[in-house]
């Protein structure tokens, strides 16, 4: 993997506006602990030592073990080592003189610091030194690397030489071609087979060859983060290696849902597909030690209960386009039921879709004793199931013919038929935190965090006190998804943010705990790089 950003202090200031008082402190302390560790503590004040000499944006790669290759004709991946993964910090150079003199003060108080020559470049290291030894070099006056592996750095060097670099990754430069903006603040790459290798490593679950073949079929995972004037916009891309034989099916008809939902809906996902978003996820998740869902546990949970086969009674008749929904309860309800859960599906085989819904309400009935009967909501027929102890009763009927629909929870039926007096689509939430492009697409996902979290309407979503303040900065989150071509999809993001402005400076800067050094006197190498928790190429 490999993170970018930007050293632009006007950006790094916007960025620090956004948020409340709360998490705007969190933030700035959580800066100014990095800086106390990796420079003060080293004896750098940024200001004065790194800052007129850096490029216009700092890149930390975490690199893969190198390991053997898998057996000829075998489909598994390398295995990969647990806690050997390297890192490397990029920092490109604008005034090599200065750079050379921070480069200068690399001295522990501990050890010694040794130099020695790899492919014609001089390597600073550090030697002795607990828990990390470290190197540096400059490039050509081009480029410092810093390195906590002296294998790392070799691997870096030898790439700067001519060896195969990230951007020799198949399709990278097409797939970052798709996804340039100006200004960007951050940018990340993820190698995804090797980053599944290092999670199912790391997971102490086994995944079997023939999962891991299904990662192999995709490449990588780009994105790019640009800050505006309400939030922080993503725009991403996945893709498939080039000799792949998976295929993505170019079809973006996601159109209708956002219009069918009532606009106190506060979390909705959409889709153009259900039955081919079904068979893509079940594929995926097979070699996913961490999927949410597993494929298998469903269907042998739906067997268990109701005697019918996901894919062939339900999912078969699904090829149509889909959305799952929380909806606020309308005004004057129990308060122990704040919202309703609704499903809908655009139909491909209504005979089938009614064959499986009469299934379903036989099964309710006989075997679980719910009253099942029919009636209307306005002049549309719908069925509910009232359990027999009491409690929220499940409908289901049609909309416009063949779009079939469930609710759970609230009584939110009659918001949405025959359509919503006001819509999701048309509400200033959605249109503000869903971006417009790709357009067309293949799907939405829409959460109104102000109302879900920060507004305590959802129990089941409150979250632990260390996390209560960086989800209080986010107002809303939407993304919009689109099968780009054959071989790639794309996915924008745009995370609404609270703006309380006011940036205050950083804490003043402090030796932390532990370190002796002064400034402008001693490296201390406690300089601690971010965990590497997935690889990446060279």
């Amino acid at each position: 993997m490999a993170i970018s950003v930007a050293t632009d202090p006007g950006q790094w200031q916007k960025l620090r506006e956004f948020g409340t008082v709360q998490s705007q402190a969190a933030l700035d302390q959580n800066l100014a602990n990095a800086r106390d560790r990796i420079l003060t503590a080293n004896g750098f004040d940024y200001e004065r030592d790194i800052q007129p000499w850096i490029g216009k944006e700092v890149t930390v790669a975490f690199l893969s073990p190198q390991a053997s290759p898998p057996p000829s004709g075998s489909n598994s991946l390398p295995p990969v080592p647990r806690a050997q993964q390297a890192t490397l910090l990029v920092l490109p150079v604008r005034d090599a003189a200065r750079a050379k003199q921070a480069l200068e003060k690399f001295k522990p108080q501990s050890g010694k610091v040794a130099d020695r020559i790899y492919k014609g470049f001089q390597v600073r290291e550090t030697q002795g030194v607990t828990p990390q030894n470290y190197s540096a070099t400059i490039l050509d006056d081009k480029l410092m690397v810093v390195a906590n592996d002296p294998k790392a750095m070799d691997r870096a060097i030898d790439t700067y030489k001519g060896e195969p670099a990230l951007a020799a990754t198949p399709g990278y430069s097409q797939a970052l071609g798709k996804i340039q903006v100006a200004q960007p603040f951050g940018k990340l790459f993820i190698n995804l087979p090797a980053a599944a290798a290092s999670t199912s490593a790391n997971s102490g679950k086994s995944v079997s060859p023939q999962s891991l073949a299904q990662v192999q079929q995709v490449q990588g995972l780009a994105a790019t983060a640009v800050l505006e004037s309400e939030g922080v916009r993503f725009k991403s891309i996945s893709w498939l290696k080039p000799d792949s034989q998976r295929r993505y099916e170019v079809r973006n008809t996601a159109k209708t849902m956002p219009s069918r939902l009532p606009a106190d809906t506060i979390i909705m996902a959409s889709g153009g597909n259900l039955k081919q978003f079904w068979q893509d996820y079940s594929q995926g998740a097979t070699a996913n030690p961490v999927s949410p869902i597993n494929p298998q546990g469903l269907r042998d949970g739906l067997k268990s209960t109701v005697g019918m086969d996901l894919d062939q009674d339900l999912f078969s008749w699904m090829a149509g386009e889909f959305s799952l929904a929380l909806v606020a309860a309308p005004e004057g309800g129990a308060p122990t039921l704040p919202f309703g859960l609704v499903f809908m599906v655009q139909s491909s085989d209504r005979r089938a879709a009614e064959t499986a819904l009469n299934r379903l309400d036989e099964v309710m009935a006989s075997k679980y004793k719910f009253k099942v009967e029919d009636t209307k909501v306005g002049d549309l027929p719908v069925t509910n199931w009232t359990p027999p102890i009491g409690g929220p009763s499940i409908t289901h009927g049609w909309l416009d013919g063949n779009v079939a629909f469930l609710t759970l929870g609230a009584p939110i039926t009659s918001t949405m038929v025959p359509k919503p007096s006001a819509s999701l689509g048309d509400s200033q939430p959605f249109q503000t935190a869903v971006p417009s492009e790709p357009n067309p697409n293949n799907g939405h996902f829409f959460v109104n965090v102000d109302r879900a979290v920060n507004a305590k309407n959802l129990p089941l979503l409150q979250l632990p006190p260390g996390n209560r303040d960086l989800v209080a900065a986010i107002r809303a989150i939407g993304i919009t998804a689109a099968i780009n071509d054959e071989r790639s999809t794309r996915y924008d993001v745009f995370v609404q943010l609270q703006k309380a402005g006011n940036v205050k400076p950083l804490p003043s800067p402090k030796i932390p705990s532990g370190s002796t050094s002064r400034p402008n006197d001693q490296i201390n190498p406690a300089l601690e790089f971010p965990p590497a928790a997935s690889p990446s190429p060279q």
